[in-house]
């Protein structure tokens, strides 16, 4: 028996979701660069991040000396911690300015968050922000003639992610080295500073590994972020393909491709355009034999949940009559199944009225052929 009836509404409510990302203050300094402006013998920028406060770097003589930190995105700064020299010359950090912005050019351009009068030997003071934006963070000393020396910086603040989808998604991966799980790519924390591990996703080498971030919702995605680990071998990145879409068909490889990375320098964030596509499940797969996937931030921003009604029009075998309340209640409920197969979850299923008939077709035994007369 054939039922045909045209009455069933799929009826998506409408809602909202309000995302708040459950940040901490965190010392950002070892997750960023850092350069300065003359470089004297060995003491480089980047011992000021080693948090041993028996390494130090040393500008010589020269006009507005200056130590800058690259946090890689713009963080919240609460407060930066800076460490003296405790063997000679403390007074060479004496009047030396903390400034947090977003110029990187010019080491006197950015707002000032405070002054250095001194730091005894060896000694470690705070000096607060209070809750400046900005990516970098200088510590420049202004006049001709000056000498800039430290030991340690340390940048207390946060990264919020608002709008970030991604807060409140799961993510998978089609394999697993080490602790190097697929979660950690949506973690909130793109550094790979002490352990990589401990911050970054990576598949083993295979065959076509990917990762994947179910939104639990359909979005018009807008932009995809992804930050590239900076610790060894950034080009792997390269060839990734960046899917979006609904369908989990070969694991959600088969989406529509949203962009394809060429290349993403060691340590930085690069930002996909996505225009608006609409899709629950967010793919990146690196195509080949012998590839490996690391990844330590994806960020998803767009607007959604997308919400529509849409009207279905169904025609289907059964030997169960939608006059009985319980046939129609089974009915949806396997809709509601395999609407969740194909990424649309989270809805309500109605009639928008009772089947008022059957429409049967009767058995008439084998079809006969019309004879044409001669």
């Amino acid at each position: 028996m054939k039922v045909f009836f045209r009455t069933l509404s799929l009826l998506l409510g409408f809602f909202s979701v309000q995302i708040e990302a459950d940040v901490k203050e965190v010392n950002a300094a070892g997750w960023g660069t850092a350069t300065q402006s003359a470089v004297y013998y060995d003491w480089y920028p980047q011992k000021l991040l080693d948090l041993n406060p028996s390494t130090f770097m040393y500008i010589p003589e020269q006009t507005n000396p200056w130590w800058r930190l690259d946090l890689l995105k713009v963080y919240t700064v609460n407060r930066v911690v800076i460490t003296n020299r405790l063997d000679c010359c403390i007074g060479n950090i004496n009047g030396a300015e903390i400034r947090v912005g977003n110029v990187s050019s010019d080491s006197l351009s950015n707002p000032l968050c405070a002054v250095i009068s001194s730091i005894p030997a060896g000694a470690s003071y705070s000096y607060s922000c209070n809750r400046m934006e900005g990516r970098y963070v200088f510590v420049v000393i202004p006049g001709t003639w000056k000498l800039l020396t430290l030991c340690d910086v340390e940048v207390y603040g946060y990264c919020y992610f608002t709008g970030n989808l991604a807060i409140g998604g799961s993510a998978t991966q089609s394999s697993t080295i080490g602790s190097w799980i697929a979660e950690q790519a949506i973690d909130f924390n793109p550094g790979v500073y002490p352990n990589p591990s401990l911050v970054c996703s990576s598949t083993d080498i295979q065959t076509n590994p990917w990762w994947r971030l179910d939104l639990h919702h359909i979005y018009r995605v807008s932009r995809v972020v992804v930050t590239n680990r900076r610790d060894y071998m950034p080009e792997r990145i390269n060839g990734a393909e960046i899917r979006i879409g609904n369908s989990l068909e070969n694991n959600g490889n088969n989406n529509t491709i949203c962009a394809v990375i060429s290349r993403i320098p060691a340590g930085v964030s690069s930002t996909y355009m996505c225009n608006d596509m609409e899709g629950r499940y967010v793919n990146l797969i690196i195509p080949g034999d012998s590839k490996v996937l690391s990844l330590c931030e994806v960020e998803v921003y767009g607007e959604g949940p997308y919400l529509k009604q849409t009207f279905m029009k169904l025609k289907l075998k059964s030997s169960s009559s939608l006059s009985d309340a319980a046939a129609r209640a089974r009915l949806l409920t396997q809709l509601e199944s395999n609407l969740s197969g194909r990424g649309i979850s989270n809805v309500t299923l109605s009639w928008s009225q009772q089947p008022k008939q059957e429409v049967m077709r009767k058995d008439t035994g084998p079809a006969q052929c019309a004879q044409r007369k001669k």
